[in-house]
């Protein structure tokens, strides 16, 4: 490998042409995944998204093998995992229980759907890591709507959710739905999730559902805060893997995973700056007491 495979700009602007469906589909996907995974960081389902997105292998690989739509199958898997895990799971303990089962079982009916396909290889592969280059525009469609979707079920259910995900038993006193909250936030995750598969891999969708959110969360507390710092960070990560991996030909999940890491560890650089800033007046003033 030569680092014109990573970076190579020649004939950009006739590449970026023919990226235009992708670059809306990253676009789409990091605003929607950065502000989902805000209430996945709050109510502790980072596994929970590892699990789903297993399913969500296993419906698309099952879609690919009987030569459906992907994408839908994708969906099907998802929204299936999400739904076992929202009525089953209701408290941590049992949810990464029945995630736990859920994940082997998943990769192995996609390993299973993926040895019987005859197909190309390039297909197989992408489903563990992505096929956003392969973007269509029927692809385009489902994917648009998919983030839509969750994206006015958030709005709808936002305050009740937030306050739910940061203190349940207070929201079942106040008389919330906290069971049918928690069904339909699953549900919303579920149908993001699939979408994440097709763009970034079954392997890698936490990179976009995760970390932005996590590395929100290290430099703001603010409830207006954290979700726009989190859509921006899931936004420069999609999109910036898009512009990036045009000028390579690597696939484009490394260089999303890579620049979504690097925002984490700006973001845990800067929270410890400023811990360490704010200590210092306090060190003084037990210093001042003491003598």
């Amino acid at each position: 490998m030569t680092w014109s495979d990573v970076f190579s700009f020649e004939d950009y602007g006739e590449l970026l042409q023919l990226m235009i469906n992708p670059l809306i589909a990253a676009i789409a996907l990091g605003v929607v995944g950065g502000l989902v995974g805000v209430f996945v960081m709050q109510r502790d389902m980072a596994f929970a998204v590892h699990g789903i997105s297993e399913l969500s292998f296993a419906g698309a690989a099952l879609a690919l093998l009987l030569g459906g739509s992907v994408v839908a199958g994708s969906l099907v898997g998802a929204v299936a995992a999400a739904l076992v895990i929202g009525l089953l799971g209701a408290r941590a303990r049992d949810r990464n229980s029945i995630v736990g089962v859920l994940m082997p079982f998943g990769l192995g009916l996609g390993i299973l759907f993926l040895s019987l396909y005859q197909g190309r290889s390039a297909n197989r592969f992408s489903l563990l890591t992505g096929q956003i280059v392969a973007v269509t525009a029927p692809d385009l469609t489902w994917l648009i709507v998919i983030s839509a979707v969750v994206l006015v079920g958030l709005v709808l259910v936002w305050n009740p959710l937030r306050f739910d995900s940061l203190d349940a038993a207070s929201a079942e006193a106040r008389g919330l739905p906290v069971r049918g909250l928690s069904i339909v936030f699953m549900l919303l995750l579920g149908a993001i999730v699939a979408a994440a598969v097709h763009i970034i891999g079954a392997l890698l969708v936490m990179a976009l559902l995760v970390t932005p959110a996590a590395a929100a969360m290290r430099v703001s507390h603010g409830p207006v805060g954290v979700p726009v710092l989190a859509a921006i960070f899931g936004l420069v990560s999609a999109a910036g893997g898009i512009l990036l991996a045009i000028a390579g030909t690597l696939p484009v999940s490394p260089y999303i995973t890579t620049i979504s890491f690097l925002i984490y560890l700006v973001c845990r650089l800067v929270a410890w700056r400023r811990d360490r800033v704010g200590r210092r007046p306090a060190r003084q003033a037990e210093r001042v007491l003491a003598t």
